[in-house]
């Protein structure tokens, strides 16, 4: 597990990839702390250490990057950690157009494509 406070080439992601899903790294986005937590199998390990770090839970949101693919499919919102019916997602997705648009802007600033 990796939390990147910083930034890290595409390159770097791409080497995360192949070494456990081989296309694909789980991430997990503090949308507030701006800050990504990558590289474990599951999303629920990265959502641990950032609430151990001092993250809080309403600002954590998972999904996967494709370091290989371009436009939609770089990232898929897609995660367990994701159904909050208290805060208005019911299901695995990022229901929230606006919470979309931050991890997006997020993961453009952290990953060095």
């Amino acid at each position: 597990m990796k939390v990147i406070y910083e930034s890290i080439s595409v390159d770097e992601l791409k080497e995360l990839a192949a070494n456990c899903y081989g296309d694909m790294v789980k991430a997990v986005a503090d949308i507030d702390r701006r800050v990504i937590a990558i590289d474990a199998e599951l999303h629920a390990d990265l959502e641990h250490k950032l609430l151990n770090e001092g993250s809080s839970q309403e600002s954590l949101w998972g999904y996967n990057i494709y370091p290989e693919a371009d436009g939609e499919d770089y990232i898929e919102f897609d995660s367990l950690i994701n159904i909050r019916p208290r805060q208005g997602n019911r299901s695995r997705d990022v229901e929230d157009q606006n919470i979309r648009k931050a991890i997006i802007s997020l993961t453009d600033e952290r990953i060095r494509r």
